[in-house]
């Protein structure tokens, strides 16, 4: 069910009729309940035009409603939709209407801390934040129950369902993490959380994680394994690099004919090389006076 505007009247020129047709009600009542002194009885006329127009004036006051900024009013007639009235201010329709009111605000709201698994089945744990806003009041009243409950558990159930097809840590170039990528993640699960709330009129400004964790169950064991990923990866930098420096050192010595080298000598120098640029720890050196053979 989509909106339909519709229009609505100014309720102060109504509030001050009714004013007047209310006077004018207890002007005839109280006229009408005095002794005719002719008759001796009161005036039925007077009296029963009093209690007409009394009840028109409070027919007329229960059309009146007020409209606040950025708030909606969806209007019904014995469960039939009417329309939506966006009117700021003290508005009058039909009496018989009922008025459902409706903040068009933009709101947020923080799921609860969630535990999921990811996509390689470690247990995490993670939260986000969900920025929201009523764009079509008809299908937020008549297409859920309640909207503000189904913005909830929808919003929490893509958190899950995205939070599972990704991993945590990025392990391959290119691969999205959930970690490593919060931008695409965050734009993924707008996305997500749109399509679910389409039906009931919402909109979706934003959606970010708040909070992400490994569960405290596995999270020691997680830290040590980033430890030694971390490791790894320096330790492959500086063997890669102290085998650059060693090539260019033996090239150098041979280019220049500073000392011939055979096979054995040149094992023993890469090894003391590799020993000094790949040792955590300063090297003492040990200094050969006699000849090298």
């Amino acid at each position: 069910m989509k909106e339909n505007p519709i229009r609505s009247l100014p309720g102060i020129p109504f509030l001050l009729g009714v004013l007047v047709v209310a006077i004018l009600a207890v002007w005839l009542f109280v006229t009408g309940a005095r002794q005719d002194p002719a008759t001796g009885a009161p005036s039925v006329p007077l009296l029963l035009g009093g209690v007409l127009l009394g009840v028109v004036a409070l027919l007329s006051l229960i059309g009146l409603y007020t409209v606040q900024p950025n708030q909606s009013a969806v209007l019904s007639l014995f469960g039939k939709y009417i329309g939506t009235v966006k009117d700021n201010g003290l508005r009058w329709n039909n009496p018989f209407y009922s008025k459902r009111k409706i903040s068009l605000r933009i709101r947020n709201f923080e799921s609860g801390r969630l535990k999921v698994n990811e996509l390689d089945g470690s247990p995490i744990e993670i939260a986000a934040v969900i920025v929201w806003q009523v764009v079509d009041s008809a299908e937020a009243v008549f297409n859920v129950d309640d909207y503000e409950s189904f913005v909830h558990i929808q919003s929490e159930s893509a958190l899950r369902a995205m939070a599972s097809s990704y991993p945590y840590d990025q392990h391959e170039d290119g691969q999205i993490a959930l970690r490593s990528h919060p931008q695409e993640i965050s734009q993924h699960l707008q996305e997500q959380i749109a399509e679910r709330l389409g039906k009931a009129g919402v909109d979706v400004i934003e959606a970010r994680i708040s909070h992400l964790a490994y569960a405290p169950e596995i999270a020691q064991a997680m830290l040590q394994r980033q430890q030694a990923n971390a490791v790894i990866a320096a330790r492959t930098r500086i063997v890669a690099g102290a085998v650059g420096m060693v090539e260019m050192a033996l090239a150098e010595l041979q280019k220049n004919g500073v000392v011939q080298l055979d096979e054995e000598r040149k094992a023993q120098m890469v090894s003391n090389l590799l020993v000094v640029l790949c040792g955590e720890r300063g090297t003492q050196p040990i200094v050969n006076t006699g000849s090298i053979y």
